[in-house]
């Protein structure tokens, strides 16, 4: 059987779109349970909102139950924060049987050293959000916010949602998507040619040559209207959308 590696991202899973969960959890059980799979990535945005690892709703619950039967079938899953949830904890990746990476990590792809990461810090034209960024993955933000009483967390991710909403319907396209002066300098730091993310929902594979040497940069659908995954083998990639039902 052929080797592969699944890639997704952007799932924004919540109790208000159930048909988003249960075309994951038949993901899960198409593709990667009892298959040769090599590892289950997930680059960010998995979740709508995370305001901590003690509120693990009915929902989390049941995507952590599904996520554990395929790490205990033989599939590590990985975890790369994204926008939504970079205040998860260790305490739900065990739950789910997932390992949380830095932000940034190179992984080795089947020969190919790779960078994967969730694609928000590339989005440097939206100074607004970068200035946020900095502050809220800083050591100081999360540990207080996670300090703070639980009613408390739920009502700042409300307001955060919905003053992002606003201020992205204001922002053109290309602000909100990844700048390519920030893109050359992530592969230049990593040292490599090939590069996946997610973040920006603007699923596509992009190439760049410099000094005579091609760069590949694949970019992760999300999950509002298809099942968007990347799936990698020794000899291929392919980016795939399956509608949902």
């Amino acid at each position: 059987m052929t080797r592969k590696t699944y890639f997704i991202a952007d799932l924004h899973l919540s109790e208000n779109r159930p048909d988003i969960s249960a075309a994951f959890f038949k993901f899960l059980e198409s593709n990667i349970l009892n298959q040769d799979v090599d590892a289950l990535y997930i680059l960010g945005d998995f979740f709508e909102v995370w305001v901590g690892d003690d509120y693990v709703t009915e929902l989390a619950s049941d995507v952590a139950k599904h996520l554990k039967a395929v790490s205990n079938a033989g599939t590590p899953v990985y975890f790369i924060h994204g926008n939504r949830d970079f205040i998860m904890r260790e305490q739900y990746a065990n739950l789910a049987g997932m390992t949380l990476l830095s932000e940034q990590a190179v992984i080795d792809l089947y020969g190919t050293p790779t960078v994967i990461l969730h694609g928000d810090e590339m989005c440097t034209q939206d100074t607004e959000y970068q200035k946020f960024r900095k502050k809220s993955r800083g050591w100081w933000w999360p540990k207080l916010m996670l300090a703070m009483p639980l009613w408390y967390r739920k009502k700042i991710a409300r307001n955060a949602r919905e003053k992002s909403k606003l201020s992205q319907a204001d922002k053109p396209i290309e602000i909100l998507d990844v700048v390519d002066d920030a893109v050359l300098e992530m592969f230049k730091r990593h040292n490599v040619s090939n590069m996946i993310h997610g973040h920006t929902h603007r699923p596509n594979v992009h190439t760049y040559t410099v000094d005579e040497q091609t760069l590949t940069r694949t970019v992760l659908g999300d999950w509002y209207t298809q099942g968007s995954y990347l799936v990698v083998t020794p000899q291929s990639q392919k980016l795939i959308s399956t509608p949902f039902a």
